[in-house]
């Protein structure tokens, strides 16, 4: 691999883990770039542009979010597989890149690039780890597919009103309730 190619990639790293712990909303190359220990001119060398950069965080980010769901064990169960997936995008290391994808995507929704191509992608890749996870739980592939979109919908509106929550036990009924509705699809 070429030298300049494994600098991006460690930067890319870096990049993500700054992103992680301050968000994409106002993120200025000159910060990062100094958190990187480098400067911004040389960030755009190595990306092209701030874009380039954002869209490779933004892949980075999510494909931390997908390893997390693909070392998952199979769930005993479709119910359990939605508990299952669940705490696993609460867990601390996704939990900070579902708040990013959460961010990327209300940027996409205003139809800013790199936001919403970007998040497209990862979206579709997103869909097919849970998918994965749930065929793996027991849940026949055919019908798999109307399990996930009410999953991913469920999960997305959950995150959105995660700051606004303070009662994990109702949050927790409300995952059984999914499960519960989950199961009923299949």
């Amino acid at each position: 691999m070429a030298k300049d190619q494994r600098r991006r990639e460690e930067w890319t790293g870096a990049a993500t883990d700054y992103a992680l712990e301050h968000g994409l909303i106002g993120l200025s190359l000159r910060p990062l770039a100094a958190a990187l220990g480098t400067s911004d001119r040389m960030l755009l060398y190595h990306f092209g542009s701030k874009d380039h950069l954002v869209a490779d965080v933004l892949r980075e980010s999510n494909d931390r979010a997908i390893e997390a769901l693909a070392v998952l064990p199979a769930s005993a169960g479709p119910r359990r597989a939605v508990g299952d997936l669940w705490d696993a995008v609460r867990a601390p290391q996704v939990l900070p890149c579902t708040r990013l994808y959460v961010e990327a995507a209300a940027l996409g929704l205003l139809g800013r690039e790199p936001y919403a191509s970007v998040v497209r992608q990862a979206n579709a890749r997103w869909v097919a780890a849970l998918k994965d996870h749930l065929v793996r739980s027991g849940v026949d592939v055919r019908r798999a597919g109307r399990a996930v979109n009410l999953v991913d919908a469920a999960f997305l509106g959950f995150q959105l009103d995660a700051p606004l929550d303070v009662d994990e036990r109702a949050r927790r009924r409300v995952v059984a309730d999914l499960a519960r509705a989950v199961e009923a699809l299949i």
